[in-house]
C-alpha cells in the first residue's frame, strides 16, 4: 500500500476514539452520568497551574501500564472492550463453522480466526511456511529475476525496498493513479540510521543483534547470520539517506511529482521495471506519481553497486521480518524482544487471542465488521453522530466567518470547502466481498498470505480507474477516526460510537468536551497546514490569497514554537513541525466544540453536576479522554515518529490557548493555563 494522506486521530500505538451527540434526558430526569470521573482527578492540584494533572492525576497514579501495552489510558479501556466483543463474535463464527445458521461471512471469519488460534499447528510449522518464498529468493540468478521476486513478495505482504500501489491523483482527485514511494526500512524512521549520538548507536547494535537472531531462526550459522545482519544494515542505511524526513512529507507538494512511465524508469534504469510490473500484475498505466524522485535515483546507485548476493540477503530479512508475527513462537518472541521490549518497553507479548482478533480485522475487516455491527452497534448512535457533526460544522462555519485575520475572498473559499465535507458514520454502505480469498482450516500463514495477496490485487486494480468515494480507509470495529483531504471527508467507524465517548444518557457538556472536540478536530484537519492545500473536491490547489497564506503561517508558527517547548522526557522535546497538523486540529477542535456546546445549550439552566458547572464539565471531560501512562521507550519513539502530541500536552497545550478555560476555572492573569497575549490561535 502507498503512503497515506488521511489524518487519523491517533497512531495505532495510542488508540483513541471520538463519537457523541447531544442527548435529551427524559423530562425531569437527571442525566445518568456526566462521564466526569471524580476518582480520576487530583483535587489537590490547582487546575490553573496544571490542568492535565488536575483532571488525570489520580487515574495515572492508580493505573499502571499492563505488561503487554506500551501506552495505557482511558481510551485503551474502550479498545480492550472492543477486542473482547470481536473475540466473542469471531469465536462464535469459528464454533458455528459450516453448520446451521452459518453464512459466507461467518465461515470466512470463523475459518481465519480458528486457524490463527490453532497454536499447535502454528508452532509445529516453524519456518516451513516461508520455504517456498525462500526457495524463490535462493533461485535468483540475476537482478532482473530479483525485481520479479520482489514483486511477488510485495503482493504477499512483504514491504521491501520501496512502495508501489494506487493513489488518488492529487490534482485530478476523481481518478486513481500509480504511485511509487520510498520504503524498505526495518527501523521506525530514517533518523534511526543516521543519528550519531550514543543512544542511537546502541540501538543500531541492538537492531543488528535482532536481525542476526532472525537469520539464525531461518537456519543460518552464527557467523553467516552476523555477516548478513551487517549487509542488511548497510543497505537500509543507504535507503534511509535517500529518503526524505517525515516533516518534509507533511507538505503534499513535496511528495507529488507526476511523470510518464519512461521518465520514472529513467530515474532508476538499472532496475528492471518491466520485469517488476509484469510479475506484479499491475494494469497498464501512462503516468505515475513519484513521491520522492531522489529516493529512486539513490536506489539506482545502490541497485547497481550492491552485489546480487547482498540483495538476496536483504530480501530474506524482510520476508522473515514481515512474516514473524504469523509464524511460530520462536519468531514471535524474537520479534517482540526488539520491537516490543527494546523499542517500546513492553514487558510481555500481546496475548495470542488479541493478535488473532487484530489479524482478522486487518485481513477480513469488513467481514468481521458486519458481525461486530450486529453484536455491538446501536442504530441510534449513527443518527446521533450525524446530528452532532452538523452542530460542529455550523460552529466551524461561524468561526471561519468571524476570523479577523482572513480576507472575505479566502473565507468564501473556506466555507465552500467546509460545506462540501462528506461525513461517513459507522460502516460502509456496501460491504467488501472476500469470497475470492481461499481460506483453509489449520493453515494460518497460508490464509494470511492469500488475504494479503487478495488485498494487494484489489488495490492494484484501482490504477487508472475512477475513485470509489464509498470506500473506507478504516474497518468498522476500529476505535479511531480520520480526515481524508483527497476526498474531503471525515470518517467515524462504529467502533468509537459507544461509551465512554458516546453515551446518549450523559450530560451534554461532557459529550461536547469528550468527543465533540474530536469531531471538531477532524473537521479542522481540512484547514491545517496540509489539509488547507486541498480544495473542496480533493484537488491540490492554492485557494488562498498570498496575504491570507502569510497570516496562516504566522499563526501556525506560534504553535510550532509552543509545542517544541514541551518535553515528554528529560532531553527529549516534541517536534513542533511534525505535530503541527494535529496540534492545529486539537486547538481548533476544542474551540469549535465549545462554540457548538454554547449554541446547543443556549437558554438552558446551567445547573451544577458533581459540583461543576457546564464549562468546567466540558474541559474536565476533554482532559480525561487523554489520561494516559506511557513507557519511556515509547515516549522517545513517538517523539520521533508520531505527528500527535502526548496526552499531557494535547490537554495543557489546548487549554492554555483558550480564554474560555481561564474563565471557567477563574484563572488569574499570568497563570500557566491562562491564555495570555501570546496565546496561539489559528482557527
Amino acid at each position: 500500500m502507498p503512503r497515506s494522506l488521511p489524518t487519523a486521530l491517533l497512531l495505532a500505538a495510542a488508540v483513541f476514539a471520538a463519537a457523541c451527540s447531544r442527548s435529551q434526558p427524559a423530562a425531569g430526569a437527571k442525566p445518568a452520568a456526566t462521564d466526569v470521573d471524580l476518582a480520576a482527578m487530583d483535587p489537590g492540584v490547582n487546575p490553573c497551574q496544571d490542568f492535565y494533572q488536575y483532571a488525570c492525576g489520580r487515574w495515572n497514579a492508580t493505573h499502571p501500564i499492563p505488561n503487554d501495552q506500551a501506552i495505557w489510558g482511558t481510551a485503551s479501556q474502550l479498545q480492550e472492550k472492543n477486542l473482547a466483543v470481536l473475540r466473542q463474535v469471531a469465536r462464535a463464527a469459528a464454533h458455528r463453522g459450516s453448520g446451521p445458521g452459518s453464512t459466507p461471512v461467518t465461515r470466512e471469519v470463523g475459518t481465519y480466526y480458528a486457524a490463527c488460534m490453532d497454536r499447535s499447528a502454528v508452532a509445529a510449522a516453524g519456518a516451513q511456511p516461508l520455504a517456498a518464498a525462500l526457495a524463490r529468493i535462493a533461485a535468483i540468478a540475476s537482478k532482473r529475476q530479483a525485481a520479479a521476486v520482489l514483486a511477488r513478495m510485495q503482493l504477499d505482504g512483504t514491504d521491501a525496498l520501496f512502495v508501489f500501489g494506487p493513489e488518488q491523483d492529487f490534482k485530478h482527485a476523481t481518478r486513481e493513479i500509480a504511485v511509487a514511494d520510498q520504503g524498505g526500512l526495518g527501523l521506525p524512521d530514517r533518523s534511526y540510521y543516521l543519528k550519531t549520538d550514543a543512544r542511537s548507536r546502541i540501538l543500531r547494535h541492538q537492531y543488528l543483534a535482532h536481525v542476526q537472531t532472525m537469520f539464525a531462526l531461518l537456519g543460518d550459522a552464527p557467523a553467516a547470520a552476523q555477516a548478513e545482519a551487517n549487509v542488511v544494515l548497510s543497505i537500509e542505511t543507504a535507503l534511509a539517506r535517500d529518503s526524505i524526513t517525515n516533516v518534509a512529507r507533511r507538505n503534499p507538494q513535496a511528495v507529488y511529482h507526476k511523470m510518464s512511465v519512461p521518465q520514472f524508469e529513467s530515474l532508476a534504469p538499472a532496475f528492471d521495471w518491466r520485469a517488476y510490473f509484469a510479475a506484479l500484475g499491475a494494469p497498464r498505466f501512462a503516468a505515475i506519481n513519484v513521491a520522492v524522485p531522489g529516493f529512486f535515483r539513490g536506489l539506482n546507485a545502490e541497485w547497481t553497486q550492491v552485489p546480487l548476493a547482498d540483495w538476496k540477503t536483504y530480501l530474506r530479512w524482510h520476508l522473515a521480518h514481515d512474516a514473524a508475527a504469523q509464524l511460530s513462537p520462536a519468531f514471535v518472541n524474537a520479534n517482540f524482544a526488539f520491537y516490543g521490549a527494546i523499542l517500546e518497553g513492553e514487558k510481555a507479548p500481546t496475548p495470542r487471542w488479541k493478535r488473532c482478533v487484530e489479524s482478522t480485522d486487518q485481513n477480513l475487516g469488513e467481514a468481521l465488521g458486519q458481525l461486530y455491527v450486529k453484536a455491538a452497534f446501536s442504530p441510534q448512535a449513527k443518527a446521533h453522530m450525524e446530528a452532532m457533526v452538523g452542530h460542529l460544522e455550523t460552529a466551524l462555519g461561524q468561526d471561519i466567518s468571524s476570523l479577523a485575520w482572513m480576507t472575505p475572498a479566502t473565507k468564501k473559499q473556506a466555507l465552500i470547502k467546509l460545506h462540501a465535507i462528506a461525513n461517513k458514520v459507522a460502516y460502509p454502505d456496501q460491504w467488501r466481498d472476500y469470497s475470492a480469498v481461499v481460506l483453509r482450516p489449520g493453515d494460518f500463514f497460508g490464509n494470511y498470505t492469500r488475504a494479503q495477496a487478495f488485498e494487494s490485487r484489489r488495490e492494484l486494480a484501482k490504477i487508472g480507474r475512477p475513485v470509489d468515494r464509498g470506500e473506507w480507509g478504516m474497518t468498522p470495529p476500529t476505535v479511531n477516526a480520520y480526515y481524508n483531504p483527497l476526498q474531503n471527508e471525515i470518517v467515524f467507524p462504529a467502533g468509537i460510537l459507544q461509551p465512554p465517548f458516546f453515551n446518549p444518557h450523559r450530560d451534554d457538556a461532557s459529550n461536547y468536551g469528550a468527543v465533540g472536540v474530536v469531531m471538531g478536530h477532524e473537521l479542522t484537519h481540512g484547514f491545517d497546514d496540509e489539509g488547507r492545500q486541498f480544495g473542496p473536491h480533493g484537488n491540490l490547489r492554492d485557494w488562498w490569497t498570498p496575504a491570507d497564506a502569510k497570516a496562516f503561517e504566522e499563526r501556525t508558527a506560534c504553535l510550532v514554537n509552543e509545542y517544541a517547548g514541551f518535553s515528554p522526557l528529560p532531553g527529549v522535546h516534541l517536534n513542533g513541525r511534525l505535530t503541527l497538523g494535529e496540534n492545529t486540529a486539537d486547538n481548533g477542535g476544542a474551540r469549535i466544540a465549545y462554540m457548538a456546546m454554547e449554541a446547543a445549550l443556549a437558554g438552558q439552566p446551567d445547573a451544577k453536576i458533581d459540583g461543576f458547572d457546564r464549562a468546567q464539565r466540558f474541559f474536565i471531560a476533554y482532559g480525561q479522554v487523554w489520561c494516559q501512562n506511557v513507557r519511556p521507550q515509547t515516549a522517545r519513539l513517538l517523539a520521533t515518529v508520531d505527528p500527535h502530541s502526548p496526552g499531557r500536552f494535547r490537554v495543557n497545550g489546548v487549554v492554555q490557548n483558550l480564554p474560555q478555560f481561564a474563565q471557567a476555572f477563574h484563572c488569574g492573569p499570568g497563570a500557566p493555563m491562562t491564555a495570555g497575549p501570546k496565546a496561539c490561535r489559528v482557527w
